[in-house]
């Protein structure tokens, strides 16, 4: 069995452009047709929702992008076809919760899965196809470790 190769790199984010520039070199590297698992780790404020609407601008999304904290998923059609769905399992208490909410079913269907507190959910997901490691900075600052398929690792490090 073939495993797919991981890399890891780390950027680091001193304004919402950069993180901007960092969303539309993922989108790029999605489209055609997007089809991932993404995790979003970090504290609390650390700009998780805030990169998802960057990305999903950057694939196309119109209209009001909600943040899942209540409902837990929003989807979003993407204008080239497919589904883009927007997790935040920050409220689960127990990752059990993510069979009861019926979210198998969403993860076995093409698509591409944004994953906000995914170790709240943990032993349920499926691999992550990159994760996103984000800490905030005393000056506001944003560094960010990324680990992933290669593909998706060297789409972000690229200048």
């Amino acid at each position: 069995m073939h495993l797919p190769a991981i890399l890891e790199t780390d950027l680091l984010w001193p304004d919402e452009a950069a993180a901007q520039a960092t969303a539309d070199k993922l989108a790029a590297a999605l489209l055609p047709s997007p089809n991932a698992v993404i995790e979003l780790h970090g504290p609390l404020g650390a700009g998780k929702t805030t990169f998802t609407r960057l990305l999903l601008r950057a694939l196309g999304v119109q209209g009001r992008i909600k943040s899942p904290s209540y409902a837990v998923m929003e989807s979003y059609e993407l204008p080239g076809g497919g589904t883009a769905s927007h997790f935040d399992f920050y409220r689960f208490g127990d990752p059990r919760e993510w069979e009861d909410a019926g979210f198998r079913d969403v993860f076995a269907a093409p698509g591409l899965k944004l994953c906000e507190w995914p170790e709240k959910a943990a032993g349920q997901l499926p691999p992550a196809d990159l994760q996103l490691h984000i800490d905030l900075l005393p000056d506001d600052r944003r560094q960010v470790h990324v680990a992933g398929l290669a593909r998706l690792v060297k789409a972000l490090s690229c200048a």
